[in-house]
């Protein structure tokens, strides 16, 4: 892809990684440059020194602040204060388990962002497995069981767990970064993700006091490791931007080289000394908040340090130690930005994790297609052996799937055909429809059983079973049957016998009909796939076949990658 004249936004734009993009990005002409950060400041500022470095350059530079992980009316709130306000925290566990819907994407500062500029190529530099994994579900859940062995858990460190949990806030972050990046027509998406670990393993001697290996950084790890994936299956998702990763596995390093104050989560560390004379006796408990003898020195930590950007601000010793040979080692900032520009303009760098998945993975094989047509066989064949037709389990899911087999597998029986179909009254499909479902007990309740609810022909009545697997039950205990919801639910998973629904099969048998007739009638190559031998000539109705092109064609669901 071309960078000249495009339009890129930087998440984390401010940090190490972003930094070095940036400059590199510059070499070729792009049209804006739109640097993203937590901060305010931070933004500014990487806007101030670009402009400054840059200042010949026709390219514009805009800054943007805020916790892309959270609300328009949050971003610039320190987070602790979010969760810590309980009207706030139950919105926000809203906003990460409920369906996602306009409202709640509307009201993301993410969606916000990316919509604002429209960008052609955003660069993701944030430190996603950080953000997310540094909430410690474990130190919160570990509060929830002490107050549980006393018998007085509440509700506040209960939501608190629930706001901590990991992958619901991933999924949810990937899908809205996927909506933004459809809406605003995104080219390409590129992440700089890590391994959690600077490539070291579970013998990692380096924790924040926890034990070893950590349960915090591996969930670091974790979710890292399963944004990759959400972004592999993204990378396959039609119509959508080009996804790519490149996936750092040492220490990034450095940034610069200071002497200035030490700071710890953004605020300088304050000193406090005690003197050998207010020395504490061993004995009764060590008291966490127990300030006695504590002297404030009221001054900062100053001190000689390496700042490599993200991953933190070390000293001398401490960046001696980390990047020694046999440790975490490092990579500059600069060869991350250099191979991540090659992969942009569609060179071939061998570090495109994305793409090192997808020749790694195992697909579809001849082997298992030619079996395929074996095991149909057999299945068909076992199925006349015992009278027996095999339609839908509602195992696989989604309700849909099976609802429309269901509805195919009526038709048939009605049928027999597309052609007949076709030249069948749906006023009269749908009663022998409604006499299908009478008189065949089995077939019912199968239905039924695997949890389908099936609307009679007139629309007012209906059956069901034990389970209803639509609508999907959470909370509530009842939901109103009103015409929107029943359109909505005959959509997702209800079995609908209403000559409109059989109106809308024939709108599809004829799409497919038309689709198949359109083709050259005397190619016999491999281009085309929905043929008139593929259809039998609209002789049959086959369920699976049908389901499949609707799924494909009509919701869209088809393999991009093969």
């Amino acid at each position: 892809m071309q960078i000249a004249g495009k339009k890129i936004l930087i998440l984390g734009g401010w940090g190490l990684v972003g930094s070095a993009i940036s400059h590199e990005l510059m070499k070729f002409a792009p049209s804006a440059l739109i640097i993203s950060s937590l901060r305010k400041h931070e933004a500014e500022e990487a806007v101030s020194e670009l402009q400054k470095e840059y200042s010949s350059s026709p390219t514009k530079f805009t800054a943007r602040w805020g916790n892309i992980f959270a609300r328009e009316e949050w971003k610039d709130i320190d987070w602790s204060n979010v969760i810590d306000n309980p009207h706030n925290r139950k919105e926000f566990i809203g906003d990460i388990f409920n369906d996602l819907d306009e409202s709640i994407l509307k009201r993301m500062f993410l969606y916000n962002l990316i919509t604002e500029f429209n960008p052609d190529i955003i660069i993701d530099c944030i430190n996603t497995a950080t953000g997310i994994a540094y909430l410690d579900i474990y130190s919160t859940t570990a509060k929830a069981l002490a107050q549980m062995k006393e018998g007085n858990a509440d509700v506040d460190i209960m939501e608190k767990i629930i706001a901590s949990t990991y992958i619901p806030q991933l999924i949810r972050h990937v899908q809205v970064m996927q909506k933004a990046m459809l809406d605003a027509k995104v080219q390409m998406y590129f992440k700089v993700g890590t391994a959690g670990t600077g490539g070291m393993g579970f013998n990692i001697p380096y924790t924040h006091s926890e034990e070893r290996p950590s349960r915090v950084l591996m969930s670091k790890t974790a979710v890292a490791g399963a944004q990759t994936l959400l972004l592999f299956i993204l990378a396959r998702t039609p119509n959508g931007p080009l996804i790519k990763e490149i996936k750092p596995t040492a220490a990034i390093a450095w940034k610069k080289i200071a002497f200035e104050e030490v700071k710890r989560r953004g605020k300088p560390i304050e000193l406090v000394d005690m003197k050998l004379e207010n020395a504490l006796n061993i004995q009764g408990d060590i008291v966490f908040n127990d300030f006695e003898n504590i002297e404030e020195k009221n001054e900062h930590f100053k001190s000689v340090f390496i700042d490599t950007g993200e991953n933190g601000t070390f000293s001398r010793a401490e960046f001696e130690t980390i990047s020694s040979l046999g440790q975490m080692e490092i990579v500059t900032p600069e060869e991350i930005a250099t191979y991540l520009i090659h992969e942009i303009r569609a060179g071939n760098t061998g570090h495109d994790v994305i793409n090192a998945l997808d020749a790694a993975t195992l697909g579809p094989t001849y082997r298992g297609g030619l079996l395929r047509s074996s095991a149909l066989e057999k299945l068909v064949k076992l199925e006349n052996k015992t009278n027996t037709e095999s339609i839908a389990f509602e195992l696989l899911g989604p309700p849909r799937l099976s609802k429309l087999l269901f509805e195919a597998n009526i038709i048939k029986k009605i049928s027999g055909s597309m052609h007949k179909f076709l030249a069948t009254d749906s006023a009269e499909i749908s009663k022998k429809a409604e006499e299908v479902i009478k008189d065949n007990d089995i077939l019912r309740s199968q239905m039924l059983s695997v949890g389908l609810v099936v609307l009679l022909s007139d629309g007012k009545k209906y059956l069901r079973g034990k389970e209803v697997k639509i609508p999907v039950h959470k909370a509530e205990e009842l939901l109103p049957l009103t015409l929107e919801n029943i359109n909505k639910w005959c959509y997702e998973g209800w079995i609908d016998l209403r000559a409109s629904n059989f109106d809308d099969w024939k709108r599809i048998i004829k799409i497919i009909m038309e689709q198949s007739k359109s083709l050259p009638a005397d190619d016999t190559s491999s281009r085309y796939t929905y043929t008139l031998d593929y259809w039998d000539n609209f002789e049959t109705f086959n369920e699976g076949k049908i389901v499949a092109w609707i799924f494909e064609n009509e919701d869209k669901g088809w393999r991009f990658k093969r």
